[in-house]
């Protein structure tokens, strides 16, 4: 970066007040920072699969063992299925809602830019 005798002003120009705002704090990115953090929230799911994976294999060992009666341990196992179908379906139903949010965002941004024949920057 050079410095001319003006200044910076010179060289860089005027800023309008947002430009100088973190990435994050522009009103234009606050879109892309609400996806960024509802994505955040997907460890949880990754969380919950390892401790039920954890529980399956405590539970395998405990049959195999002869602590746990292998009914029990069917039913548990039952359970713990239905229970990482239910994880499962959530992951999906939060996949789509994000997907129908960015699919607004560009059908808005597309009527907004209907007739305009330039390329967007």
């Amino acid at each position: 970066m050079r410095r001319d005798q003006a200044g910076w002003r010179a060289v860089y120009g005027y800023r309008r007040a947002t430009e100088n705002l973190l990435l994050v704090a522009r009103p234009a990115n606050a879109q892309a920072h609400r996806r960024a953090a509802a994505k955040g929230g997907k460890g949880k799911a990754g969380r919950e699969l390892t401790q039920v994976k954890q529980r399956l294999s405590k539970l395998a060992d405990d049959v195999l063992e002869g602590k746990t009666e292998r009914g029990v341990a069917a039913v548990a196992s039952q359970v713990l299925n239905v229970y990482l179908r239910a994880v499962s379906v959530e992951l999906k139903v939060k996949e789509v809602m994000e997907l129908e949010e960015r699919l607004e965002e560009l059908e808005r941004t597309a009527v907004q830019r209907k007739g305009d024949n330039r390329w967007p920057a």
